[in-house]
């Protein structure tokens, strides 16, 4: 039972959801399909969380503020794809919510998941349900229920968590048109869940995979097809246009992965 963490065991959170995620990121990669079919959310994600991996074991974190302030900026600077750059958002909210905390208990921290959902949908410009956002969102409310339900074992809280999200992923197909059409469940949905796996896994005092799953899939997108059909423009919205006439580029390598055609402030193309 865990009823608080400390910096440095949001830190080993983190490097162990980063596993998970890392292991499973072909799998992931396999259900990419939205916005554009091209297979690399699992990697985006991955190499995304990689960056806070690499900073987090420079650092010897005091408090959890520091861990997650570490995680958030790393994050932010390594971000890759639409992804990579929701995923950066998502900790990024939760870092801001732990600001100044020494530790975080079971409110704190699904507190904190809200502001990171928050921070994500503030950052899209048109949000599209059945994705990530959708998964995120409704796993941080069930932690925020679990929580003021008198809860206080961050394990029980966690679980709740994820046992939603799973349950909304499952329905992300039905959410989705170009999921639907593809037959798979969002590919950010299920990478997120993967890395909130790793960080109960942690809390559990589980050991972190060491090598990249080889388990068969049980879903992946015909690309072929979905190529044949999508109809796109390179950031992936439903419309193309934003303000300002013009048309997003998507985030993937290089890119910061924010949309400036917007008058209002950076948004993210989704």
């Amino acid at each position: 039972m865990n009823e608080q963490i400390t910096g440095a065991l949001f830190k080993r959170m983190v490097l162990h959801g980063a596993a998970v995620i890392t292991a499973q990121k072909q799998a992931i990669n396999d259900l990419n399909v939205f916005p554009v079919p091209d297979g690399d959310t699992g990697t985006n994600m991955s190499m995304t969380i990689g960056t806070a991996v690499t900073e987090l074991r420079k650092s010897e974190p005091a408090t959890i503020d520091q861990a997650a302030s570490v995680t958030a900026s790393a994050l932010l600077r390594g971000a890759r794809g639409n992804s990579g750059v929701i995923l950066s958002l998502l900790f990024r909210g939760l870092s801001k919510a732990l600001k100044g905390r020494e530790t975080a208990d079971a409110a704190a921290f699904a507190a904190a998941m809200q502001e990171g959902v928050s921070a994500a949908y503030k950052a899209v410009m048109k949000p599209a349900e059945g994705t990530v956002l959708t998964v995120s969102r409704l796993a941080a409310k069930q932690a925020a229920d679990t929580a003021a339900a008198g809860e206080t074992d961050l394990e029980k809280v966690l679980e709740d968590a994820i046992r939603v999200g799973y349950a909304t992923l499952a329905q992300t197909t039905e959410m989705n048109p170009v999921l639907k059409k593809a037959g798979v469940v969002d590919a950010g949905g299920k990478g997120y869940l993967l890395i909130l796996d790793g960080m109960l896994a942690e809390l559990r005092g589980e050991p972190m995979p060491e090598t990249e799953a080889g388990e068969p899939k049980e879903e992946k997108a015909d690309f072929a097809a979905m190529a044949a059909d999508t109809g796109r423009d390179a950031g992936g919205t439903p419309g193309g246009a934003h303000a300002g006439g013009g048309r997003c580029r998507r985030a993937g390598e290089g890119e910061s992965g924010l949309c400036r055609h917007g008058g209002g402030g950076h948004h993210l193309c989704l």
